[in-house]
């Protein structure tokens, strides 16, 4: 059990909060498999070649993905004053989230389960 009161232990959290400009999107509707071919691709690099290789890549994650990035560019130049020239992808991966689950009917009277998944996907960025 935590020791303190509720007010401290929250204080303490909030402490170690992050503080590097970031962006998330919850219940994406693609698998992770396909969320992080996209995300290898882009981590590391600079702002400006990620939102080149996304803007090229055919697959759509890269689209979804390509947003979260503007987003989070978006938000380190509004809330942290950090310039785009500097900025990097630090950190990106995508969580696995609630899975849909249909049926699809099949002959003689089967029914077989189609799994629509859906990933959380995260995006951190750092200055150089």
């Amino acid at each position: 059990m935590a020791k303190g009161h509720r007010s401290q232990i929250k204080r303490e959290r909030n402490e170690n909060k992050e503080t590097r400009p970031s962006a998330k999107l919850s219940y994406a509707r693609m698998s992770v498999q396909k969320a992080c071919f996209v995300l290898d691709a882009i981590r590391g690099k600079d702002v400006e070649t990620a939102l080149g290789i996304l803007t090229y890549s055919p697959r759509y994650a890269s689209s979804v993905i390509k947003k979260l990035l503007e987003s989070a560019v978006a938000n380190a130049e509004n809330n942290n004053g950090l310039s785009r020239t500097n900025l990097y992808v630090a950190e990106c991966y995508a969580n696995k989230a609630p899975t849909m689950k249909r049926i699809q009917p099949r002959a003689q009277g089967r029914a077989y389960r189609i799994e629509k998944r859906t990933s959380h996907i995260s995006v951190i960025l750092d200055e150089r």
